[in-house]
């Protein structure tokens, strides 16, 4: 059950966001839960230079709404992301770091926290090991229509008990602590996932089968497979699916590409390719997406 301890109980209190964002829900005070902190937000046009305090609750950030070009500092060199509707991004418990962007008009969030009592009761239940948050941080990154579609249900559930919040809450960090664990795997397999990911992102164009890839990082394809998926949570085919979608996903939000250039730069056959795959992951076709 809930414990108070759990949670920082007004994450980023002493920090004045009142010039960056505007609260449109809060489920503290509009549905009464304590086992789960749900907002969402408005945001500025924008933001120059916003810090975010460490905490040591798991933030979950979903763009709803609009589109924005950010740079995000958390513990090294700031990055660049691109935000548009479905961009998931996690941020590190205990790790402070700071936030800048550009955004278009009508820029909205739903923002997550589950409380570190949660985080601890399921990663216990899985066995112990502590969470390794930077790779399930990536693993979202690279879209997850389960998290996403839970995030955008969550504020409209206020009429839902605390036990709801808290059921909400246990599912999310058992389905994100058993997804992108490539980071956790031993010695050679270890690095063999990784290597395998980072080919995946790196030739998004080409048509990359599991013997190409499987060759590159020294293992049969058998055993490529069976260690990707234990170290990913999926199989090399859906990984790749869903990074291609998301390169997708930004070039019809950021570019006047045409669909069937888009579907050649991300590896996709023909238009009909990418628009079937854009379809089972997404629930809408790209030129629904892009008019969106």
């Amino acid at each position: 059950m809930f414990d108070s301890a759990d949670f920082d109980l007004a994450p980023y209190a002493g920090l004045d966001t009142s010039a960056y964002v505007r609260h449109t829900y809060n489920s503290w005070d509009d549905a009464g839960w304590r086992s789960l902190l749900v907002q969402t937000f408005r945001h500025a046009p924008e933001v120059d230079h916003l810090p975010l305090p460490a905490v040591s609750d798991l933030h979950l950030v979903l763009c709803v709404a609009g589109s924005a070009d950010l740079r995000i500092r958390s513990g090294g060199r700031p990055v660049r992301r691109r935000w548009v509707p479905g961009r998931l991004e996690l941020m590190v418990p205990g790790r402070a770091g700071s936030i800048g962007y550009r955004a278009g008009a009508g820029l909205s969030t739903v923002q997550v926290h589950v409380p570190a009592g949660a985080v601890r009761r399921a990663a216990d239940a899985l066995g112990g090991r502590e969470p390794d948050f930077e790779a399930s941080a990536a693993a979202l990154a690279a879209g997850d229509p389960v998290v996403e579609q839970l995030l955008r249900a969550l504020p409209g559930r206020a009429g839902a008990g605390d036990l709801y919040a808290e059921s909400a809450a246990a599912f999310l960090v058992t389905h994100l602590l058993t997804q992108g664990r490539a980071e956790r795997l031993p010695g050679p397999e270890h690095a063999a996932v990784r290597a395998g990911v980072a080919i995946m992102t790196e030739r998004l164009a080409e048509p990359l089968t599991l013997a190409v890839i499987a060759a590159e990082v020294h293992l049969s394809v058998y055993h490529f497979v069976r260690v990707f998926r234990e170290g990913t949570g999926l199989t090399p085919h859906r990984y790749l699916t869903r990074l291609r979608i998301e390169e997708a996903r930004r070039l019809l939000s950021s570019t006047s590409l045409s669909v069937e250039q888009i579907a050649g730069r991300c590896g996709f056959a023909s238009p009909g390719a990418l628009s079937a795959a854009f379809l089972r992951q997404t629930g809408v076709r790209p030129s629904a997406y892009r008019k969106h």
